[in-house]
């Protein structure tokens, strides 16, 4: 099975996914990739490394998993250890990935110093710090130097002389002197204030066509991202990747083919991808939570939907993902879809989620038995909240499930 996709669009909705743990409202990484865009104009780089510096500018910051307010007061602080852990952990999250290893080298050293100042371990300096990462490093200055809240041209001579005053420093002179050139254009300044201006950068780079993904690339890509998203939440840990481990069991109990069992592995690394939009302070919350924290929660299956079914060849991924919190009855959210919308696929992945979340041992409750998780489940079945063909197949073996429930907990 093969998935034809636009990369451009796969990795602006990651990018997006990252943007939500970083606040959400600054799309940071796209101005960062629109100002590298330009740059890269400007110093006539080819195709193919134009190629990658856009790429690794949409997701440079893929090692971060602090709030947007902790990552810009990292990034003011030249030298601070946190700026180089997450271009390491960005670093250690791809260097062994199929697809994206190539770019793990520009990610690691995207806040290398022109002259080696600060605690970076690697401690490349000047012409040896690949051009990628010099280009990044600087676009990404620019980005958090630019205020939203004023008028663009009333801030961008500040904005220049920030980096001129670093130009050797932090910054490689010649492409401070790139810079200086590109600054000249209104445009330039224009296109980074302008929230409309996104889709036509996107539109503009979406010349480097579709491509082939291989079930296993898809795969690679949900596992990478199941990982992100599960770091954040220190209780649960492994969550999504033992939902995945759960979606596969029903679906092969139910006798879905190999592609569909692998999808719904997909599903189940990919569903709680708008967590990224909530909080650590929610999430490991031990108290009962507030109405507006609860509403808070309520997004994330909105989010994983929106960013899903916008990359063109993953909307049966999106569905099955997203709906995990909807209900047979139509009082799940955050669509209320009832049972005649909701697929199979989608179904099962509810089960999992559900099953997986009472046999975790969470901040908000106590350790459920096993007999205790079987009658919760039996209940919301019975009471038309979960397929209860679905509730009645996953408790068929225990001894099958609860070795799967080990092994998954890594006990």
């Amino acid at each position: 099975m093969f998935f034809v996709l636009n990369p451009v669009e796969l990795l602006q909705g990651f990018s997006a996914a990252l943007e939500l743990s970083l606040g959400g409202v600054q799309k940071h990484q796209w101005r960062v990739a629109l100002i590298a865009a330009y740059m890269a104009d400007e110093l006539a780089l080819d195709a193919e490394e134009k190629q990658d510096l856009i790429y690794t500018a949409l997701i440079h910051d893929i090692g971060t998993n602090v709030s947007w307010k902790e990552h810009l007061l990292s990034l003011h602080q030249q030298g601070n250890d946190r700026m180089y852990q997450h271009a390491e952990h960005g670093y250690q999250l791809l260097k062994e990935s199929r697809l994206f290893k190539r770019l793990a080298p520009y990610i690691r050293h995207h806040h290398d110093a022109w002259n080696g100042m600060g605690s970076n371990p690697v401690r490349l300096t000047g012409e040896a710090i690949p051009l990628i990462s010099r280009i990044i490093c600087l676009a990404d200055a620019i980005e958090i130097s630019v205020r939203d809240n004023e008028f663009i041209f009333t801030q961008y001579k500040q904005v220049v002389e920030y980096i001129q005053a670093h130009s050797g420093t932090i910054f490689d002179p010649q492409l401070v002197n790139i810079f200086e050139r590109v600054s000249r254009k209104e445009a330039f300044w224009l296109d980074i204030a302008n929230p409309f201006s996104f889709q036509n950068f996107f539109d503009s780079i979406s010349i480097y066509g579709k491509s082939q993904y291989s079930i296993e690339d898809i795969m690679e890509i949900a596992d990478i991202w199941a990982t992100i998203v599960d770091r954040n939440d220190p209780f649960t840990g492994k969550h999504s990747h033992r939902v995945a481990d759960v979606s596969e069991y029903v679906a092969r109990a139910k006798g879905f083919s190999e592609d569909e069992v692998i999808l719904l592995r997909i599903s189940g690394l990919l569903h709680d991808l708008g967590k990224l939009a909530v909080s650590n302070e929610i999430l490991t919350k031990p108290d009962k939570l507030t109405k507006s924290e609860f509403f808070i929660i309520k997004q994330h299956p909105y989010y994983t939907y929106q960013i899903l079914q916008a990359i063109e060849g993953l909307q049966i991924i999106a569905k099955w993902a997203a709906y995990h919190h909807e209900t047979l009855d139509g009082e799940g959210y955050p669509f209320h879809l009832g049972a005649r919308e909701l697929s199979l696929g989608s179904r099962i992945v509810a089960v999992a989620d559900i099953f997986t979340a009472l046999t975790e041992r969470r901040p908000y409750h106590a350790d459920f038995s096993w007999g205790e998780v079987r009658h919760i489940m039996t209940g919301m079945a019975e009471r038309g909240k979960i397929d209860k063909s679905l509730v009645e197949l996953l408790f068929v073996n225990e001894q099958e499930l609860n070795t799967l429930v080990k092994k998954t907990s890594g006990q």
